[in-house]
C-alpha cells in the first residue's frame, strides 16, 4: 500500500472508531495506529526515491541534450570544413555553416528548456505530494495527541471519582 493509502486507513480508523459519549472524541487502537505509522516510516523513503530518480533522470536528459548538440556542432563544423574549396563555394558554404549552426543552437536551446521543464514539472508534483503528506500527517498526529490527552484526563477524572 502506498503513503496515501494508509494515511486513507488512518482516516477509515478514525472515522469508524466508536465515539465518546457527548464528546467529538473517538477510542482507537493504539497497536492498529502504531503499526500503520510504522508502515508509513517504511514507505516515505520510497516516496524520496522517487524524487531521487526524478532529479537523476532530468540530469540524464540535460546531459543527453548537450550531447546531441556538440554531436550538432562537431557535425556543422565537419560540413562546413568540406565545403571550403573554392571562393563562390566558400561564401555559399559559410552561409550554410551559420545557418546550420543557428539552427543547431536553437535546437539545442530548445531542447534543454524543455528538459528543463519537464524535470521542473515532475519535480514540483513530487514536491507538492510530499507537502500534502507532511501536512496530513502533522493534522493526523496532532489529532492523536488531542484524543490521547482526553483519554488520559477522562482516566484521571474516573480514577479522582473512584477515590472519592
Amino acid at each position: 500500500m502506498d503513503v496515501l493509502g494508509l494515511i486513507d486507513e488512518i482516516e477509515d480508523i478514525v472515522e469508524t472508531a466508536g465515539s465518546l459519549p457527548l464528546t467529538s472524541k473517538v477510542l482507537v487502537q493504539k497497536e492498529e495506529l502504531l503499526d500503520i505509522i510504522s508502515e508509513l516510516r517504511i514507505k516515505l523513503p520510497d516516496e524520496i526515491k522517487q524524487a531521487a530518480w526524478i532529479k537523476e533522470e532530468r540530469e540524464r536528459i540535460i546531459s543527453e541534450a548537450n550531447k546531441d548538440a556538440e554531436q550538432i556542432i562537431k557535425e556543422t563544423r565537419l560540413k562546413l570544413e568540406e565545403l571550403v574549396s573554392k571562393e563562390e563555394v566558400l561564401k555559399e558554404a559559410n552561409e550554410r555553416a551559420k545557418d546550420i549552426m543557428n539552427k543547431a543552437q536553437i535546437a539545442s536551446t530548445n531542447l534543454k528548456r524543455s528538459s528543463l521543464e519537464y524535470s521542473d514539472k515532475l519535480l514540483m508534483n513530487a514536491q507538492e505530494n510530499l507537502k500534502d503528506m507532511i501536512t496530513t500527517l502533522n493534522e493526523n498526529r496532532t489529532e492523536l495527541r488531542k484524543i490521547s490527552a482526553s483519554v488520559i484526563q477522562e482516566n484521571h477524572v474516573a480514577q479522582e471519582k473512584e477515590e472519592k
